[in-house]
């Protein structure tokens, strides 16, 4: 009884409801692809923008677009706010569509503040006025990051409240993948609309280009979102059907959501692994192509196509290990596998730099993308179990807070153990394969500690106390 905790209490009194097929599942998918495209607007075009057209220096670049993950805190409030507030009678999609509205139009309005930082940063003494527009730019995308939250947060509950356990590895491999398809579609059209620009625009010139760009790319996200999630909760949704509706909107402020959140020492566990995982994924982003340049001497151009064959990887190890390993040995295990594969490739990439070869980098790259993508899959599909229906969107809060605050960590911390690395492991004037080794065995270290860390996480124990920090909130009345 207890260990189908979350299903009972998701059932539904009247007839069973439909389970999704799979053309919804990949309808939902597009939300996720235009959140692709959205980051590469983001931290693809404007972090270059920044750094190369506009002289901004990186540091002040990387604080300003971060602050749209390091906002990650606001995720609980929408959470738990799409679990007790509904809007236009449904939980999630109001949000979701409303989010999508919200990030669509400050985008625009986010990246106007960086042309005047640009004009400033040119003119004489131009720093001071330059800080003004530094501010208002990160405010502005700390607003981008909350309204990211409204709308993504929801979203990922959504997925909850409309499948049963047995069919979430399928929908996460196929929302995630979609969501990688979504930064391969994001860069095309990202290059069709700016191809008119020359090598050296002006800012005037580039000003005119990117504004045209985020009038268009981001209203057709919300165009995504639209056609994703329409008609799916009312027909599709356990918790709008089911008596933990009525219990979430009458009984569960926040401060009794909060409660049941940090009562269960199983939610701490979970966080811990979620941010060592991230880490563990994502301390490279920072380092690979300068580990291109430096060991391989590869041109810029082609450091940058270094992505391809882990991005392809990476789909393909999310639909093999949504489709084929986690129902065969189950959630918690494939997110084991995928950790220790992640491990073994990184000590890999290492390998490959003692070579020099560019050929058995991508080979390793790719091995790569093929580990974290059955890592990706068993942890996501693991979090969507480890979540109470009256709660899903707290609970789903808490572990987007994670990522987000690790994968902002990831970009400080793997750029600052490369320059610690630079600073001892110099040869010829340039990092050697020791400075960049420092960074790729942290990133193993940090996914080791996710395995045990994973080891004590116990879906059982968490539905149990789930229950009962539940049935105390409900006895203890308004």
């Amino acid at each position: 009884m207890e260990s189908n905790f979350s299903e009972s209490s998701m059932a539904s009194p009247a007839a069973p409801l439909p389970r999704i097929t799979l053309l919804t599942m990949i309808r939902l998918g597009l939300f996720q692809m235009g959140l692709g495209m959205m980051s590469v607007l983001l931290f693809g075009l404007l972090n270059r923008i920044l750094i190369k057209e506009l002289g901004v220096p990186g540091t002040i670049a990387s604080i300003v677009l971060a602050v749209t993950l390091f906002v990650a805190p606001s995720r609980i409030w929408f959470g738990q706010l799409s679990d007790t507030r509904p809007l236009f009678g449904l939980h999630r999609t109001g949000y979701v569509i409303l989010g999508s509205i919200s990030f669509a139009i400050i985008a625009f309005l986010a990246v106007q503040p960086l042309w005047q930082m640009g004009l400033s940063l040119k003119s004489p003494g131009g720093w001071e006025a330059a800080t003004v527009w530094i501010a208002l730019s990160t405010f502005l995308f700390g607003l981008y990051g909350i309204a990211i939250s409204a709308s993504s947060t929801p979203f990922a509950t959504l997925l909850v409240d409309i499948t049963d356990e047995d069919q979430r590895s399928k929908v996460v491999a196929i929302d995630w993948a979609m969501l990688l398809m979504g930064t391969i579609a994001g860069g095309i059209t990202i290059g069709v609309l700016l191809k008119t620009l020359g090598n050296d625009p002006t800012i005037e010139v580039l000003q005119a280009s990117i504004n045209r760009l985020f009038l268009i790319v981001p209203w057709v996200v919300v165009s995504l979102a639209v056609i994703s999630t329409w008609g799916v909760e009312k027909k599709y949704s356990r918790f709008l059907h089911s008596p933990a509706r009525q219990i979430a909107e009458e009984k569960m402020g926040l401060d009794r959501a909060w409660h049941i959140l940090t009562a269960s020492r199983q939610t701490r566990f979970f966080f811990t692994f979620l941010i060592a995982m991230t880490l563990g994924l994502f301390l490279q982003d920072a380092v690979l192509e300068p580990f291109g340049g430096d060991i391989f001497k590869l041109k810029a151009g082609e450091t940058a196509l270094l992505n391809v064959p882990y991005g392809v990887g990476t789909v393909i190890g999310i639909l093999i290990a949504g489709f084929i390993i986690s129902p065969r040995i189950g959630k918690k295990k494939t997110a084991q596998l995928g950790c220790q594969a992640v491990a073994l490739t990184l000590l890999g990439i290492i390998f490959a730099g003692t070579t020099a070869n560019p050929g058995t980098l991508k080979i390793c790259l790719f091995l790569f993308g093929l580990a974290s993508g059955t890592t990706t899959t068993g942890a996501i599909t693991l979090m969507l179990d480890l979540t109470a229906a009256e709660t899903a969107g707290t609970f789903i809060g808490a572990w987007g807070l994670a990522q987000a605050l690790a994968r902002g960590l990831s970009t400080i911390v793997g750029g600052s153990l490369l320059d610690i690395g630079g600073r001892i492991f110099v040869a010829d004037g340039a990092r050697s394969l020791l400075a960049y080794g420092l960074v790729f065995v942290a990133q193993a270290g940090c996914m080791m500690a996710a395995v045990v860390l994973l080891s004590r996480v116990n879906v059982q124990e968490f539905r149990t106390n789930a229950k009962e920090n539940i049935t105390a909130v409900i006895a203890s009345g308004d």
